[in-house]
C-alpha cells in the first residue's frame, strides 16, 4: 500500500500507517479506558473490538447505523451478545472527516474516552501516524432524491447533492447560544480547522441532573462547555462564538459515519441531535429508490461507476429514546 500524509485526497481506501493508542475516561461512566487504533485490511470498515463485561469472550462490534442501540445521551452500538461501546460519535467523526475507511479499534472499555470533548486529539493522533490507501476503491453512497424527518419542530432530511454537505441549525432559547448556523462541505481541511476542537456542552442543571442518576460521572470543565443561567463557566471561554453549532456538526458528521461509507448529498438539520440523525440516516436507507452506491473517481457525479444497492439490508438496529 502507498503512504498518504493526512492531506490524502484520492478515491482510494484508506487506513492508518500504524497503530496508535489513546487514553482518558469515558465521560459517563468516569472510570479510565484506552483505545487503540490498529491498521484494518479494504473493505473492513470500522470496527470495535473488546472483551464481553461478563464472559470475557473477545466481541466485534461494526460501526453501522444496524448496530445502533441507544441515541439518549450519546450514540451507542451493540453487539447481539450484549456488549456495547457508548460515545462513538466524535472518534466516528474523525475517522469520515480526515477520510479514514478501514480501523479495528480495540478498547478496553466500554465507552470511548472523551479527551478535551471533542475531536482535536484524535485528529492529532491520526495526523502523527498518517494513512496510507490500499488498491481498491471507496465507495459512497450517493443521495438520490429528498428524504426528510420530522419529529416535533426538529428536522432532519437528506437531498442530492454533488459533495459532502452539512447544513446544521441549532436554537436554544438562551442568549449565550441563540440560533447558529454551520454549513459547508466536508473535507478534511475543514473537519480539521472548522469543527474538530468543537467541545460537547451542556446546562449545569442537566449535568447535576445526569450525575445524580450515574451518568456524566466524567464530565467536567476540563471536557464539556458548561452553561449557567447567565455565563459560560469555563475560565477560557468558547474556542469559537458559534462553537455550540460546530459541535452539533461534528456530532452530525459522526452519526451519519454510520451509513458504512461517506454520502454524497446534503444533510441538513434543524434542532438535531445523535437521535434525528439516526432516524434520518434510517428512514434513507430503508428507502432503496432514494440512494445508490457509486465509486466517485472524480469531482462531480457524473463518471460515477453504478455499484448497486444493498440488497435487502436488515434493519438491525432497534427502537432508541
Amino acid at each position: 500500500m502507498k503512504r498518504y500524509n493526512n492531506r490524502h485526497k484520492g478515491e482510494l481506501q484508506t487506513t492508518l500507517a500504524e497503530a496508535v493508542t489513546l487514553s482518558d475516561i469515558g465521560v459517563h461512566c468516569g472510570q479510565p479506558v484506552s483505545i487503540t487504533l490498529t491498521p484494518a485490511d479494504p473493505d473492513s470498515g470500522i470496527v470495535f473490538q473488546l472483551s464481553h463485561p461478563k464472559s470475557g469472550a473477545e466481541v466485534e462490534i461494526e460501526a453501522t447505523w444496524q448496530s445502533v442501540a441507544a441515541t439518549e445521551l450519546c450514540t451507542v452500538i451493540a453487539s447481539p451478545c450484549g456488549a456495547t461501546v457508548a460515545t462513538i460519535e466524535h472518534l466516528m467523526a474523525t475517522f469520515r472527516g480526515l477520510g479514514v475507511d478501514n480501523v479495528v479499534v480495540e478498547i478496553d472499555g466500554s465507552e470511548v474516552p472523551v479527551m478535551d470533548g471533542s475531536a482535536s486529539r484524535f485528529v492529532d493522533a491520526i495526523e502523527q501516524v498518517g494513512l496510507v490507501a490500499s488498491a481498491t476503491a471507496r465507495r459512497y453512497l450517493q443521495v438520490l432524491k429528498p428524504v426528510r424527518v420530522d419529529r416535533g419542530d426538529c428536522f432532519g432530511e437528506f437531498l442530492p447533492h454533488d459533495g459532502c454537505r452539512f447544513d446544521i441549525t441549532i436554537d436554544f432559547d438562551t442568549p449565550l447560544i441563540g440560533r447558529q448556523r454551520f454549513d459547508a462541505e466536508l473535507t478534511p481541511a475543514v473537519f480539521r480547522d472548522q469543527l474538530s476542537r468543537a467541545r460537547t456542552f451542556g446546562y449545569l442543571r442537566d449535568v447535576e441532573k445526569l450525575w445524580s442518576m450515574g451518568y456524566a460521572l466524567g464530565s467536567s470543565l476540563e471536557n464539556s462547555v458548561a452553561i449557567a443561567d447567565d455565563r459560560i463557566l469555563n475560565p477560557e471561554g468558547v474556542r469559537w462564538p458559534d462553537e455550540f453549532v460546530r459541535h452539533k456538526a461534528l456530532d452530525a458528521v459522526g452519526d451519519l459515519a454510520l451509513a458504512g461509507m461517506p454520502i454524497l448529498g446534503l444533510y441538513r438539520s434543524y434542532k438535531g441531535g445523535h437521535k434525528l440523525n439516526y432516524m434520518a440516516l434510517k428512514a434513507l436507507i430503508e428507502d432503496a429508490s432514494a440512494w445508490r452506491v457509486v465509486e466517485k473517481p472524480s469531482r462531480g457525479v457524473a463518471g460515477h461507476a453504478d455499484v448497486g444497492t444493498f440488497a435487502n439490508a436488515p434493519l438491525l438496529g432497534p427502537d432508541v429514546s
